[in-house]
């Protein structure tokens, strides 16, 4: 039943980290008739794609956010029902540059210097004292990127609203090897000075953009694949890359495979893949090596005794890559691990994730073999310390020996298995051992792998 009230669409709070997104298509016009529920729109953020349902039954009077608008979470994007808004309150959030002519009103009165004084006493503290200002608060994902690279958010110069320390200023000062510090520091004492120095050093780093050449187009990057380019180059340039590889007989596991793959199809719907075996064996695996599913946080090392498992998945379109995670994946069996993954996968292909889904992983898998390779070098995905790749399973001459200790040449199927970590925290024999213990879980594959 169509609802008689309008009913405001907003941009809903994705997670505790993420503070704005980006419509990227409206699968309604307005003017068209819309179910509660039926989807609405897709959206992207800076960790996941997805589609925000409809709040109500009725007709979508009004869109106010076209796509690829970028806009802060509790934003107005429509109404649902109702009459139209006018145009003036259908942009909530440009009523807040109204606070911008604030400084250009003091500059503007020469009458006003005496209290012009007391910003430079107040603003000094400011820097040492966040709770006095706009930085006070800082995001989960500023404050763990700070974290990470050991630098105190108070210390950094902010853009964002009330002077709020922003991701892209944290990089921006991480980059810049801390030299922004000082730069923060001299520009408080002249007051006119600040705002003439600002605007420059913003309009620097814009390159122009090179002409289309002839066959080339162009799309925009979205929001995904900005994030995604952010966390690979802030994960080469944190962590020291080591991969090391070996190689597995998967003998057992094809044989364990095929007696329980029937069962688990008509049982409950999902098919026990290599990956799910090597998921297991991990978890199995990962008590013994602590820091492989640990982190550095700043300079304390980080272990846990729970496995918050991360998959990463290509997403619709071969668009984007997402890491969804199977939180204490450690308390799972195969059948319970192969629900949790064949179920984040199929939410993350369908924008069915929320932020919440990717986050708080501890150790991550990547399966780049289902599409033939034998080898690779994964990212790792940070904070974690390590990254586990599986590729292809291909039939191979394998020496094997008989119980008299006799060489023979025989066909096994053989994955090459690699592990990515952190030299900073997991040194190369360490690695070596997870790996070969790892190989020994599944060429001795039995029941559960335990």
């Amino acid at each position: 039943m169509a609802t008689e009230t309008a009913v405001d669409v907003v941009m809903p709070q994705m997670g505790v980290s993420v503070s704005e997104g980006t419509i990227t298509r409206w699968l309604k016009q307005e003017g068209e008739q819309i179910e509660a529920d039926e989807p609405l729109l897709e959206i992207s953020t800076d960790k996941v794609d997805t589609e925000v349902p409809s709040p109500a039954s009725g007709t979508l009077t009004q869109i106010l956010v076209q796509e690829g608008e970028t806009v802060d979470v509790g934003t107005k994007l429509g109404q649902i029902g109702g009459a139209a808004a006018e145009a003036a309150p259908a942009t909530p959030a440009e009523s807040e540059p109204e606070a911008v002519p604030e400084p250009a009103t003091a500059e503007a009165e020469p009458e006003a210097v005496p209290p012009a004084e007391e910003p430079p006493t107040a603003q000094p503290p400011a820097v040492g004292t966040p709770p006095e200002n706009g930085k006070a608060f800082v995001s989960p994902v500023v404050a763990r990127i700070a974290s990470e690279h050991g630098v105190d958010p108070s210390q950094v110069s902010g853009t964002g609203k009330g002077g709020r320390v922003t991701k892209k200023d944290i990089l921006a000062f991480v980059e810049s090897g801390g030299k922004a510090h000082p730069k923060a520091e001299a520009v408080p004492a002249p007051q006119a000075v600040p705002p003439a120095e600002k605007p420059p050093t913003a309009q620097a780093p814009t390159p122009p953009a090179a002409p289309l050449g002839a066959g080339e187009t162009v799309e925009p990057v979205t929001a995904m694949r900005r994030g995604v380019a952010e966390h690979m180059r802030r994960s080469l340039d944190t962590s020291a890359h080591v991969t090391s590889a070996i190689e597995v007989d998967f003998s057992k596991v094809v044989a364990a495979r095929e007696a329980m793959k029937k069962e688990f199809q008509a049982n409950y719907g999902v098919n026990p893949t290599y990956l799910v075996f090597v998921a297991r064996a991990t978890v199995l695996t990962l008590p013994d090596y602590p820091y492989i599913n640990g982190e550095l946080r700043g300079d304390s090392i980080v272990t846990r005794n729970f496995v918050n498992l991360g998959i990463a998945v290509e997403t619709q379109e071969g668009k984007g890559l997402i890491v969804p995670v199977i939180r204490n994946a450690e308390t799972l069996n195969m059948l319970g691990i192969a629900k949790g993954i064949a179920d984040l996968a199929e939410r993350a292909r369908t924008k069915k994730l929320v932020p919440d889904d990717v986050q708080g992983g501890t150790f991550t898998i990547t399966n780049p073999g289902g599409y033939g390779t034998f080898h690779g070098t994964p990212v790792i995905n940070q904070p974690q310390s390590s990254i586990l790749g599986t590729y292809a399973l291909v039939k191979r001459p394998w020496v094997v020996s008989d119980e008299n200790g006799n060489d023979a040449i025989a066909i096994r199927p053989i994955m090459n298995i690699t592990l990515t970590y952190d030299h900073r925290l997991v040194d190369g024999a360490y690695a070596g051992r997870f790996l070969r213990d790892l190989r020994a879980r599944l060429e001795s594959w039995e029941g559960d792998g335990e």
